[in-house]
């Protein structure tokens, strides 16, 4: 892709993001090399009818922590504007009525710039466009689909996961700079999402002059047989599909994977796979876990002792007295507790809700970049979760060399 000036492209992307009856949404995410992290990770940009009148809303997200800031179209917008730009972001994407804008900013601070047309025949942009059809990074109509034999739901979840995905893939290819860019779904099934994936990674990949790799494995051979003859009839370059566990697996002979997915991986197999993640030392992790079976076990086992922050009757009883909730609580405490695992261990960790809940219930995914060095401060945090509660994390149980070699750091 060719580089050009980046307080050009800047430039650019200021003026399409101060065209609101044509924008129809942008994001800025990642980190320039070299330089602080900007004062959020990841900023979406849209515009917006309010009571007001016609706004552009920047909504900034840090971890857990979101703000939204409406500016009225006009010198506060601009303003906001520029304080966005100014920021060391390393990506930003635009959407407008008629084009869809990618830039990057490469390790010596230029802009490669990535310009294409919009792919749906009529889309509404603008503050009045709430309720627009959403832009699809994987045109509903792609062949792929009907080769899939994907419905509705199945579509918006790819193009859900996608969506998830794009900012997190110039993390990969800065990674994968000079050698093809490899990337694993581990415990794949059927595979919807590693197919989408690697349309979308493809084309990514291609754009820097990249070849792509991407295995699925699964440890069902009548999955696996189904799935790479799928990836015949869609044409699928570079996509392949092995028989094996995610303890086990070794996709690329010994080199370790720039992207491993693990989507709907059941129980503690989501550990699995995010503690192959971090022995790898991949840079880029996205993990949708399934049932937390695991941690629902231990957590009634706790019921009988003293744990539960004082045992039967302590602070968290309540939260666990009844089946409905402590299932649900061990979803949200179990993914707590990765996540901790993680940052500990030199992730950036987001927890998000990455389809709607009327398409899946199992919709949390797990965004994980890696950063660099360990990070000990989180280690405080980690030992209370689990001695309140009285569990041990599956994925802590899998990493716990690596956990303790941080802990002799700290």
């Amino acid at each position: 892709m060719p580089v050009s000036d980046l307080t050009a492209a800047l430039a650019d992307v200021r003026a399409l993001l101060l065209a609101p009856d044509d924008l129809v949404r942008a994001v800025a995410a990642g980190r320039r090399r070299g330089v602080e992290p900007p004062a959020a990770e990841r900023v979406e940009v849209r515009p917006v009818a309010l009571r007001a009148g016609p706004h552009l809303q920047l909504v900034s997200r840090t971890g857990p922590v979101v703000s939204t800031v409406n500016a009225p179209l006009g010198e506060r917008a601009a303003a906001a504007v520029d304080d966005l730009l100014a920021q060391p972001f390393g990506n930003f994407h635009v959407e407008t009525s008629s084009q869809v804008l990618q830039l990057r900013v490469t390790k010596r601070g230029e802009a490669q710039v990535h310009r294409s047309a919009t792919s749906r025949r009529a889309v509404q942009a603008g503050p009045q466009a709430h309720d627009r059809t959403k832009q699809r990074l994987v045109d509903p109509d792609d062949p792929l689909f009907r080769v899939l034999g994907a419905g509705g739901d199945k579509r918006r979840q790819v193009d859900a996961f996608v969506r998830q995905l794009a900012p997190l893939a110039p993390r990969a290819l800065d990674a994968a700079a000079g050698r093809e860019l490899r990337a694993v779904d581990l415990g794949c099934g059927n595979a919807y999402l590693t197919f989408a994936a690697h349309r979308w990674l493809a084309g990514r990949a291609g754009e820097d002059g990249a070849a792509l790799r991407t295995v699925g494995v699964d440890v069902r051979p009548d999955v696996v047989e189904r799935s790479e003859r799928l990836a015949g009839e869609a044409g699928l370059a570079g996509l392949s599909f092995a028989v094996g566990s995610i303890v086990d697996a070794d996709p690329f002979d010994g080199a370790a994977p720039d992207v491993v997915l693990a989507l709907h991986a059941c129980d503690t197999a989501t550990d699995d796979a995010l503690a192959r993640a971090v022995r790898w030392g991949s840079p880029v992790v996205l993990a949708a876990p399934c049932c937390h079976r695991d941690v629902q076990r231990q957590i009634a086992g706790a019921r009988a002792g003293d744990g539960l922050g004082g045992g039967r009757g302590g602070a968290g009883e309540p939260l666990v007295r009844h089946p409905i909730l402590r299932e649900r609580f061990a979803d949200v405490l179990t993914d707590a507790l990765r996540a901790l695992v993680l940052q500990v261990l030199g992730y950036r960790v987001e927890v998000v809700e990455f389809v709607d809940s009327r398409h899946t219930p199992r919709n949390a995914l797990l965004r994980a970049v890696r950063t660099g060095g360990p990070r000990p401060e989180h280690l405080a945090e980690l030992d209370a979760l689990r001695a309140q509660w009285g569990v041990e994390p599956v994925l802590a149980r899998r990493l716990a060399p690596q956990l303790d070699a941080v802990r002799a750091l700290a």
